[in-house]
């Protein structure tokens, strides 16, 4: 009788897609979990019969916790209560999920009499499916219960995960918890309200703590964005936004500077990527996003610029997979749209260096020969890692962006 559980932080219920004494199947979606950046399906590895809920619609749960009881037969269903009576999501989670097996029922059933097989009805499914003879196994379950990893270790075939619900919401382990510090005390203002954090802004809280244990500088650069605004005017009409833009530049001269795509993330090597993976900041109503064009530098510009509303559109329905806001080997983050001419960017954990954009706005620059002129002029201040990427490494980076900048018809080739 294992326990459906989901490796994450901290996650949500959204819904529950099965009610307690539905029969499930094996890849069968079972709950929707809210995870750090989108709401995720979340299915059940093998068949049962949703026994308890754990966790209800609304509530909150830690990682490693049981959010519902899956019972293999209807014997089991009420000792499954039981046990979901007796958890909470303040309960302690274990170290990892672990399945948890019945005491036999008393008094045994007719099919553990002396001479038959004792097995469990997913095992006698699975034994009949890969022809393994059930009688000749050994089983490890209550009472010597045939259980479905018997059948699989007879078969060959590696067993699969403990928990019952693929652990869909979170791209990896939480990282460990830092040292307990003691807690501030701020005084009370007369009227003001706690709002607790969103699953998504708690999300974006603990990247920016830990973006503080990177050591980072920052360079600015101004770019002259005629040329660029030029081309705008022309490509709009297809669907083109300034961020796209902006994120084909970025991917084609990180190409030509693959340190700057890089990475540390172990604080004793480079991580250099094969892909040039765009992550462009998204405002959302309870946080920031960061889908990720993959691949940009091989996209053209209007396959580009359709994925990116297809990638927004679904970052609103909160409806990305982990891997369309995970994957980013270099960030650009655009406020020039809301017309903030600077600012600087905190560098997301994971990646090498993050780009923000300001406005381009008529700016009196002087030539050569000292002769001022007025020109749209854009700021661009890029922030590093500078454990792997250096002033020169950065400064040839930006000098490359601007030629493209500059020079733009190579952004629709």
């Amino acid at each position: 009788m294992p326990a459906l559980s989901s490796t994450m932080t901290e996650g949500k219920i959204v819904s529950w897609v099965k009610s307690e004494g539905d029969l499930l199947f094996k890849g069968e979606s079972v709950v929707v979990v809210e995870s750090d950046k989108a709401d995720m399906d979340v299915e059940t590895f093998y068949d049962g019969i949703l026994a308890a809920i754990v966790v209800s619609e609304g509530d909150t749960a830690p990682v490693g916790a049981a959010i519902g009881i899956l019972a293999e037969t209807e014997a089991e269903i009420e000792e499954a209560k039981a046990k979901a009576a007796a958890k909470s999501p303040s309960s302690p989670p274990p170290a990892a999920p672990v399945a948890e097996s019945p005491a036999p029922a008393a008094p045994i059933s007719a099919d553990s009499a002396p001479g038959k097989v004792v097995a469990t009805p997913f095992a006698k499914k699975l034994a009949k499916q890969h022809k393994v003879d059930v009688r000749k196994l050994a089983g490890t379950g209550p009472n010597g219960r045939v259980t479905p990893e018997d059948v699989e270790k007879a078969a060959g075939i590696a067993p699969a995960p403990k928990a019952n619900v693929a652990a869909a919401v979170a791209p990896s382990a939480p990282a460990p918890a830092a040292p307990a510090k003691a807690a501030v005390s701020y005084p009370e203002i007369p009227g003001a309200k706690i709002v607790p954090f969103t699953t998504m802004q708690a999300a974006v809280s603990r990247n920016m703590i830990e973006s503080l244990s990177v050591p980072t500088f920052r360079v600015g650069y101004p770019i002259a964005t005629d040329a660029l605004d030029a081309l705008y005017k022309k490509v709009k009409a297809k669907g083109v936004t300034m961020t796209a833009l902006l994120a084909k530049a970025a991917a084609m001269a990180l190409v030509q500077h693959p340190v700057v795509n890089s990475s540390c993330k172990d604080g004793k090597s480079f991580t250099y990527n094969s892909s040039v993976n765009i992550a462009v900041a998204v405002a959302m109503d309870d946080g920031l996003i960061t889908p990720v064009l993959q691949d940009a530098d091989k996209l053209d510009l209007y396959l580009l610029s359709k994925k990116w509303k297809e990638l927004v559109e679904k970052a609103r329905a909160k409806q990305l997979q982990p891997q369309e806001y995970n994957s980013g080997t270099f960030t650009l983050s655009n406020l020039g749209m809301f017309g903030v001419d600077r600012f600087d960017a905190i560098l997301p954990p994971g990646q090498g260096a993050i780009m923000a954009v300001g406005a381009s706005k008529p700016t009196v620059v002087a030539d050569k020969e000292g002769f001022f002129t007025v020109k749209n002029q854009m700021l661009v201040n890029v922030t590093a890692d500078h454990r792997v990427i250096y002033g020169a490494d950065l400064a040839a980076y930006l000098q490359t962006f601007m030629k493209i900048i500059q020079n733009p018809e190579s952004l629709t080739m």
